[in-house]
């Protein structure tokens, strides 16, 4: 899945790029199915919220072919392959589940933040790749982004502890509202919102700021973030946990572009 040059110009003004039904259905039900037996799964790389609900699972392309596929698919590796020049390899592969009623929120961040301070990161020639696995309205829990904000570098951040069951390095409020002013335009707020059936994809910057409300309603939204690292580019510190930050550079070999199609195929025949 090349890029286009608009498509180029778009990523490096915005600082992302959103794909609608970039996966079949057949494909998404496959990889629907995976998730939620792996969310449901008590092992070390299934993280849940405060009230118990799954939050987060990963690593799951190490264990499971299905999300192994998913990992090195064209679709998602060919582009940032274009933009970084080079070979890239999984830094981190998560599903981030915002449970019916119980999902919490992400608060204001960059991930390169995180990736440089904990991970030792020496650039921000990462990023992640987001597969919408159900439909992400407005409602329940869509990733806000402040387009534009990946051009003023990383911003100092504070160690929150505290909010979820996750920690992350956050963004004051000041910052987050000066941004947001510098990206209003025409009379709309500075922030935007992609949300799409599933099957979409949504590609963004590691610089970006971004952040996602609770869900409330009983909606679910499950989204699997693949976050690809250009290869002369990998961490150089390991004081996280191998699971959440993967310590084989190994450039990925894309598998063919219907792998995951062929799969859902197989097993369905397997199973009549």
């Amino acid at each position: 899945m090349p890029l286009a040059p608009e498509q180029l110009r778009q990523f490096d003004d915005e600082g992302y790029l959103f794909f609608p039904n970039c996966f079949s259905t057949d494909e998404i039900a496959l990889l629907g199915i995976e998730s939620d037996a792996i969310l449901k799964q008590q092992r070390p790389e299934v993280w849940r919220e405060k009230s118990g609900a799954p939050r987060t699972a990963f690593a799951a392309h190490t264990y499971s072919e299905v999300f192994r596929l998913l990992a090195h698919h064209p679709r998602l590796t060919e582009p940032l392959q274009q933009l970084f020049g080079e070979p890239v390899y999984v830094h981190q592969f998560k599903i981030n589940a915002k449970a019916a009623f119980e999902g919490d929120v992400w608060q204001w961040h960059q991930d390169y933040g995180t990736w440089a301070r904990d991970d030792g990161m020496p650039e921000p020639r990462a990023m992640n790749i987001a597969v919408f696995l159900d439909e992400v309205y407005p409602f329940n829990g869509a990733l806000m982004l402040v387009p534009r904000s990946h051009k003023h570098g990383t911003f100092a951040a504070g160690h929150d502890l505290a909010t979820t069951s996750y920690p992350l390095w956050t963004l004051d409020q000041d910052t987050v509202t000066r941004l947001c002013r510098e990206a209003e335009h025409d009379g709309k707020p500075g922030i935007v919102a992609p949300t799409g059936r599933s099957g979409s994809v949504l590609m963004f910057h590691g610089n970006l700021v971004h952040a996602s409300a609770p869900n409330i309603t009983p909606y679910p939204r499950k989204i699997i973030y693949l976050t690809l690292c250009a290869v002369s580019n990998h961490i150089t510190k390991f004081t996280r946990p191998e699971f959440i930050a993967h310590r084989d550079f190994t450039p990925i070999a894309p598998v063919a572009d219907d792998a995951l199609a062929e799969y859902a195929r197989a097993h369905r025949q397997a199973a009549e």
